[in-house]
C-alpha cells in the first residue's frame, strides 16, 4: 500500500493551500459576519481550474482526480466552509451529473460552462415533505410539445441565489415512485423561476442556502438529463459522490480546530506552565489527531476508489459520517481548550463551530449515512 502522494496531488496541496492562506484566510471572518457571498475568490479558483476538478479539459475542466478534488476541498475549507462549500457543490452536485450522464451537446454547453466557472451549479433535489425521504417529490414536470413545464418549490438549495444552472430532480410520474423521477438541467435565466426565501443560518454565512420557486417553468425538451425514470438513480449517484466533498469540508474544519487548539495551548500559560503540559489537553489533542488521520484516511479512500471506477457509496458514507463527526467533536473541545476565548468572536474557533455542524446534516444525514453503509454490508 503506497499512502505517498502523487506529483499531481502534491501540487494540487501546495497550491490550495497557498491560495487559502493568502487570499481564502483574509476574507473569512468578513465572510461570516457579512455573510457575504465571496464573489472575487470564486473567480479567482475558477482560474486556478477548482470549479470542475475532475472534468476533462475537452469540457474546460482541470482533468484531475478526485484524491485531488478531496485535497482542494479541505485546504480551502481549514480557513473558510462557506467558500469550501461552494466549490463543492459545483463540482459535485453540478458538473458531476452532467459529465456522468449528459449528452455531448449538454456537456459541450452546459458542463463546460460550470467547469471552466463562466456559470455556477447547484442542485435542486430538498423539498419541504422531501430531505431525508428523496423520493417523495412533489415537484413536476409534465411534457407538453417539446418543452418540460415545471412546478414546484425547492429549499435548502446551496450556491441556489447565485446559480445559473440547477440539476433539477422531479417527478414526470407519480403513479410510478421513485421510477417516475427525472433530472433536468434547468438554466435558471427563465421567467417561470425565482428565487424565494433565503435562510440566514448557523454557518456557512458566505453561501446561500436558498428557496427555489418554479411556476409553470419551461424548459427545452432535450434538457432531460439521463433517461427518462432515472432520476432517482441520478441522484443518490450525485449524492453518493458529493459526500467525499462534505467529507473534505469537515476535515478542513476539523484540521483547523486542532492546529488552532494547539497553537494556544502552546502559549497559554496556567499555573506556572503551557497549558500543553497539562495530560487533559495533551489526551484531548491526541484524540482528536487520531480520529482527524483517520477520518481522512476513509475519505482519501473513497476518492481514491470512485478513481478506480470501482464501488465507493458506503466508503463515502463511511467518510462522511466519521469526518463530520471528527469535526463537531474537534471544534467543541477547540473552544474547551480555548476556554472563555473559544467562545468570544475574537476567536475563529467558534466560526469552525458554527460551520462544522452542517455536515452533520446536508447531503445525507449522520443516521443516513448510518443507513446506507448498514445496506451495503446487510445486502
Amino acid at each position: 500500500m503506497d499512502f505517498s502522494y502523487t506529483d499531481e496531488e502534491r501540487m494540487m496541496l501546495q497550491m490550495t493551500r497557498d491560495f487559502a492562506e493568502k487570499t481564502v484566510k483574509p476574507l473569512a471572518a468578513e465572510v461570516d459576519k457579512n455573510h457575504m457571498y465571496p464573489r472575487q475568490t470564486v473567480a479567482k479558483m475558477a482560474e486556478l481550474g477548482l470549479m470542475g476538478v475532475t472534468v476533462p479539459p475537452e469540457y474546460e475542466g482541470a482533468g484531475m482526480s478526485n484524491v485531488c478534488y478531496s485535497i482542494a476541498i479541505e485546504e480551502l475549507s481549514r480557513h473558510c466552509a462557506a467558500t469550501g462549500v461552494i466549490v463543492s457543490v459545483n463540482n459535485s452536485l453540478a458538473c458531476e451529473p452532467v459529465k456522468l450522464f449528459g449528452n455531448e451537446e449538454q456537456k459541450k454547453k452546459y458542463l463546460a460552462d460550470m467547469a471552466s466557472g463562466r456559470k455556477l451549479g447547484c442542485l435542486g433535489l430538498t423539498e419541504p415533505n422531501a430531505g431525508s425521504d428523496a423520493a417523495n417529490l412533489a415537484t413536476t414536470a409534465v411534457l407538453d410539445g417539446n418543452e418540460w413545464v415545471i412546478n414546484g418549490r425547492k429549499i435548502f438549495i446551496t450556491n441556489g441565489n447565485e446559480a445559473d444552472y440547477c440539476i433539477l430532480i422531479a417527478q414526470t410520474d407519480k403513479s410510478k415512485g421513485h421510477r417516475g423521477i427525472c433530472a433536468f438541467i434547468v438554466d435558471l435565466d427563465n421567467p417561470g423561476f425565482q428565487v424565494g426565501t433565503l435562510e440566514d443560518k448557523l454557518g456557512i454565512r458566505g453561501t446561500s442556502t436558498a428557496e427555489l420557486v418554479f411556476e409553470d417553468c419551461r424548459i427545452p425538451r432535450e434538457n432531460l438529463l439521463g433517461e427518462l425514470g432515472k432520476g432517482f438513480r441520478i441522484a443518490l449517484t450525485t449524492l453518493d459522490g458529493g459526500r467525499i466533498g462534505i467529507a473534505s469540508q469537515a476535515l478542513g474544519i476539523a484540521r483547523a480546530a486542532i492546529e488552532d487548539a494547539t497553537a494556544y495551548a502552546k502559549e497559554r500559560v496556567q499555573f506556572g506552565k503551557p497549558i500543553a503540559n497539562l495530560q487533559a489537553i495533551q489526551w484531548m489533542l491526541a484524540d482528536l489527531t487520531t480520529e482527524y488521520e483517520a477520518a481522512r484516511l476513509l475519505t482519501h479512500r473513497a476518492a481514491y476508489l470512485k478513481d478506480q471506477g470501482q464501488p465507493y457509496a458506503k466508503e463515502a458514507a463511511m467518510a462522511k459520517l466519521m469526518a463530520s463527526e471528527v469535526a463537531m467533536k474537534a471544534t467543541t473541545k477547540g473552544i474547551q481548550i480555548l476556554g472563555g476565548y473559544g467562545y468570544t468572536t475574537d476567536y475563529p474557533m467558534e466560526r469552525y463551530f458554527r460551520d462544522a455542524k452542517i455536515t452533520e446534516i446536508y447531503e445525507g444525514t449522520s443516521e443516513i449515512m448510518r443507513l446506507v453503509i448498514a445496506s451495503n454490508i446487510l445486502k
